[in-house]
């Protein structure tokens, strides 16, 4: 009876203490049930923490509405629409979130001593230096900051659709006129990584999602994850991926650089690709709405109290948090921006509370 009892005492306290974690996520499952409506009528939404997934968890409720624009958006792309439920390998495209992903592959070669920062790019794309932007830089490339004047999303993605290959697409850049001196506006669009994509193309001879496939997406086990098989490839919003692909990423950068014991990149660049690049000198030409007061680092935004992210315009979103030391992905898609930054903020402020 005596060993009983501390038994039933120890099974009495583990299960309090499940109790009181469950309401926590029990509020998750309550936030993105509420509002699966906005978010295209599915989302799926991944937690990472202490070595593990904490939280897994989807809603699939979608609309006729809903179902019928995902088809004709599907349609316009050429493509089959995927109407099925939301898992954790449920590949889909990610829109910006992509720019993240590239610009880490971008630093590999900074961390390999192949290219540096400061390396301007009219070095290893002529064509820029005749068209009077050759010295934009690396990190200008990475962090917005190249002073091109980019036409609307519509019409530069018409214009890489255009290109045959890399060369015809940057040269199609080239002619795009400046409106600033680089390093002193900002202006969020896909020019600077597809510079910086073409610069690494150069360098090492092998293209974009080549160079991807074998630097980032093998050594982090993302399977699922590609830029697809284009003419051109879209460092800044060309890739398709999946929730558990993309955490693998996120763990690497919460890691400080290291995935599974294995270093992909260094700590270095980690810290570098999340400083502030916007500063006081800096003119914001253009930032989306929903990024609030813009803080910029590489290929990802400073969101505050050690917060990085790069949503996508789909509306998934990932975010690394160094502060509470977790990482989440959360996929859905949608166009209308509509109460975005708002519902992100919220439900990270559930995420910190649930994962504590």
């Amino acid at each position: 009876m005596k060993k009983i009892i501390p038994f039933l005492l120890l099974f009495t306290v583990c299960m309090a203490q499940a109790g009181h974690a469950q309401p926590s996520f029990a509020k998750l499952d309550s936030w993105l049930a509420s509002h699966v409506s906005d978010m295209g009528g599915r989302d799926m939404l991944l937690i990472y923490k202490d070595g593990k997934i904490v939280y897994s968890h989807a809603v699939n409720d979608m609309s006729l509405k809903q179902k019928m624009l995902n088809k004709l958006i599907a349609q316009r792309q050429g493509k089959t629409a995927d109407l099925g439920d939301y898992t954790a390998n449920t590949r889909q495209q990610i829109a910006s979130c992509s720019k993240w992903l590239s610009a880490a592959l971008v630093m590999t070669f900074v961390d390999e001593g192949k290219l540096k920062l400061t390396d301007t790019v009219g070095r290893f794309l002529p064509i820029l230096s005749k068209r009077g932007k050759g010295g934009i830089t690396i990190a200008e490339c990475l962090s917005h900051l190249t002073g091109i004047l980019s036409p609307d999303l519509k019409e530069n993605l018409q214009d890489m659709a255009q290109a045959n290959n890399m060369d015809e697409a940057i040269a199609k850049i080239a002619s795009y006129p400046m409106e600033g001196q680089s390093g002193k506006v900002f202006r969020y669009s896909n020019l600077g990584l597809q510079i910086a994509g073409a610069v690494i193309e150069k360098i090492s001879g092998q293209s974009f999602e080549t160079l991807f496939a074998r630097r980032i997406a093998e050594p982090l086990g993302m399977t699922s994850t590609d830029f697809g098989k284009h003419k051109v490839a879209l460092p800044a919003g060309g890739a398709t991926s999946t929730p558990n692909d993309y955490i693998n990423f996120l763990v690497m950068i919460l890691n400080k650089g290291t995935f599974n014991g294995k270093r992909i990149l260094s700590e270095s660049s980690i810290a570098q690709m999340q400083v502030n690049r916007i500063t006081a000198e800096v003119k914001v030409a253009y930032s989306p709405a929903e990024a609030g007061n813009p803080s910029y680092g590489f290929g990802e935004w400073i969101m505050g109290n050690g917060t990085v992210s790069s949503p996508g315009l789909f509306g998934s979103f990932p975010w690394v948090d160094n502060k509470e030391k977790y990482c989440a992905f959360l996929m859905a898609f949608y166009l209308k921006p509509d109460g975005r930054q708002a519902r992100y903020a919220e439900l990270k402020k559930l995420v910190a509370e649930a994962v504590k």
